[in-house]
């Protein structure tokens, strides 16, 4: 089975994403045995923000990274693990409200795609770049 960043690269939805990792050098990170669960922003989630905000990212690699690992959480975690839980904590540090009463939601975006399984984790696939704070 194939790791959460050969899947990313695999997929046509996630070059922004792949892109954003390489940049702030967590590829290997990524690759690593984990497990990691990864709610992936899509690149129509990336189209979606202001225009210039990934150039300025890209120009911040600490702010890049805070951002990407915010977008992970340890352990392997199904929709169905994360429903029970309500509310997880990133690789970042900061909590993210997950919800499933109406659908898939983690914080502020939808889960397009849900429990794509890797070798080293778990990916849902989201159409919003979901933000700290």
């Amino acid at each position: 089975m194939a790791d959460i960043v050969d899947i990313a690269v695999s997929a046509d939805s996630f070059k922004t994403l792949v892109a954003a990792v390489k940049a702030a050098s967590l590829v290997e990170t990524l690759k690593s045995p984990g497990p990691f669960t990864v709610f992936a922003p899509n690149d129509d989630a990336f189209a979606k923000l202001p225009p210039g905000t990934i150039t300025t990212l890209v120009q911040n690699i600490p702010q890049l990274t805070r951002i990407l690992t915010y977008h992970v959480v340890p352990g392997k975690l199904t929709k169905a693990d994360l429903a029970k839980l309500g509310t997880v904590t990133s690789v970042e540090g900061s909590p993210i409200k997950i919800n499933c009463e109406d659908g898939f939601e983690v914080k502020n975006a939808t889960v397009i795609a849900a429990d794509i399984e890797a070798d080293n984790g778990i990916i849902h696939v989201l159409d919003t770049v979901i933000l700290m704070g």
